[in-house]
């Protein structure tokens, strides 16, 4: 082999060697770069008919127990994410399979929608059930149908929260 088709064939490896050290180079840095980001919060989702909102959780602590302090003040906060439900139209709610395996509740209004804790990544309710006046009591005037709800779904496990994420429901009905 000629002396000149060598240094072809070197110069053409040598650039190879250079275009992969670079790219392994720039792998290593965007890894290093990720490496200091916080993780993402997990993501609830509120789907009525072909609609969907989803929301990251509003206090999260890697699957660990929300300090009180901060849980109070987080339960607290409006919801950011808002879909509008007709009486009539199915709700579903959503959740990590993460939160699902460690159980989670449903509140409308800060009231418990259910009794038991969900083990199941959703669970479904008609629109009328978010809407409909809580208890009366007796000589207190009958109140129409809710306009909206604050729904909160609360990751719990042993009674110790572990994520909240927020939500308001329109109520469509009548309008």
């Amino acid at each position: 082999m000629s002396k000149l088709a060598r240094q072809g064939r070197m110069s053409s490896q040598s650039r190879r060697g250079v275009r992969t050290a670079a790219a392994f180079g720039a792998a290593s840095l965007g890894l290093v770069a990720l490496s200091g980001c916080e993780q993402p919060r997990p993501v609830a989702t509120a789907t009525v008919g072909g609609d969907s909102v989803s929301a990251e959780a509003s206090c999260y602590n890697d699957g660990k127990t929300i300090p009180k302090d901060e849980l109070r003040k987080c339960l607290s906060e409006a919801p950011s994410k808002t879909i509008s439900v007709d009486a009539a139209e199915k709700v579903r709610l959503g959740v990590p399979p993460e939160t699902a395996d460690a159980g989670w509740q449903i509140f409308a209004d800060g009231e418990p929608m259910l009794s038991e804790t969900l083990k199941k990544t959703y669970y479904s309710f008609v629109g009328e059930v978010f809407f409909q006046p809580r208890s009366q009591q007796p000589g207190e005037k009958p109140s129409g149908p809710k306009k909206s709800i604050n729904l909160t779904l609360v990751q719990t496990s042993g009674g110790d929260f572990k994520g909240v994420w927020h939500f308001t429901l329109k109520n469509t009905a009548g309008e």
